[in-house]
């Protein structure tokens, strides 16, 4: 199961080049990309999106929010910024919905690395 985050499906949707699109160009055919409900919500949160995109978006399957989930999420933030590292809170939220569900999130943004680093996030 891949998760991709925003940085990626965009790179995706524009036609970009690289290793996270074609990872996401796999994904989509093996019908195993799937989504944070946060990466939905920042997808779907740009007014210039096409009708084309936002329905590509909402075929896509979206982790559930398991039980205690806003705890560990607030758990993880803070063992990052302990670190003295920024944890943008959409970030974290994105990171734990991975770790939960032993997913392997595909993202450009390297903010993530603290997750991997600290939490054992999978990450491409």
């Amino acid at each position: 199961m891949l998760c991709i985050d925003t940085s990626s499906l965009i790179a995706f949707l524009e036609g970009e080049d690289g290793n996270d699109v074609e990872l996401i160009d796999q994904a989509l055919g093996d019908q195993v990309a799937v989504f944070s409900p946060v990466t939905v919500t920042e997808l779907l949160s740009d007014p210039k999106l096409s009708v084309s995109n936002r329905n590509t978006i909402l075929g896509i399957p979206v982790l559930p929010i398991l039980d205690g989930f806003w705890g560990r999420a607030g758990i993880l933030r803070a063992k990052v910024l302990k670190r003295g590292r920024k944890a943008k809170l959409a970030d974290t939220l994105i990171a734990q919905s991975c770790l939960d569900h032993q997913a392997t999130l595909v993202a450009r943004d390297r903010d993530f690395q603290i997750f991997k680093t600290l939490a054992g996030l999978k990450l491409l």
